[in-house]
């Protein structure tokens, strides 16, 4: 059975590109997706944190290319990004909904509508009231879900998610692994992740 492990946090546009392809890749190549909702604040503060030099500081001539780079990707994988008002989004709670998500089997649709809500529509995914219309829109009870994600078993699966994450060498969103070591970082390896799984056969 080929396996690949996601590790992703909805808060980035990287992911999203990413994730728009990757459940077909999964489909063509027969492999079984394994869920890692993680905090990839959680994850830059203890291996990473030179992205936040980076954002305060940003290279003008870096950051011209990079936002064409994203809307390039984002016409290829045929999707809107825009620029949230709010960035850096507190994504702590949505993804704790996003644990519960994977609880409810539900969590593609309520990925869908998140990455929809924020980088889309631009959408404060952070507040209650917008993280209710995603639990709506993936089919979850909104009240449930932010009772469930004030309780502890969330809060440590997602803490444990990052934290396995930064124990197996990953440093950011996306990450992917292919039959638990062959690991993978970022959207535009998805052709790489993609050969590896059909070596597998």
């Amino acid at each position: 059975m080929k396996q690949v492990e996601f590790f992703f946090d909805l808060s980035s546009p990287w992911t999203y590109l990413a994730f728009s392809r990757l459940e077909a890749l999964i489909a063509r190549q027969q492999a079984e997706l394994i869920w890692y909702p993680i905090l990839v604040g959680g994850v830059f503060n203890t291996v990473n944190d030179s992205v936040y030099e980076q954002r305060a500081n940003p290279n003008p001539v870096k950051g011209r290319y990079y936002l064409k780079d994203l809307q390039d990707w984002a016409r290829y994988c045929e999707v809107k990004i825009g620029q949230p008002p709010v960035f850096p989004v507190r994504a702590v709670e949505l993804m704790r909904a996003a644990i519960v998500a994977q609880e409810k089997k539900c969590i593609s649709a309520f990925c869908w509508a998140a990455f929809k809500a924020y980088w889309g529509e631009l959408k404060d995914v952070s507040q209650v009231e917008e993280r209710a219309a995603l639990c709506v829109a993936a089919g979850m009870d909104p009240v449930e879900t932010e009772r469930r994600i004030a309780d502890e078993d969330v809060k440590t699966r997602l803490r444990e998610n990052t934290e396995l994450l930064i124990s197996r060498g990953g440093f950011g969103s996306p990450s992917f692994f292919v039959n638990g070591t062959d690991m993978y970082f970022g959207n535009d390896r998805l052709p790489l992740l993609e050969h590896a799984l059909a070596a597998l056969d």
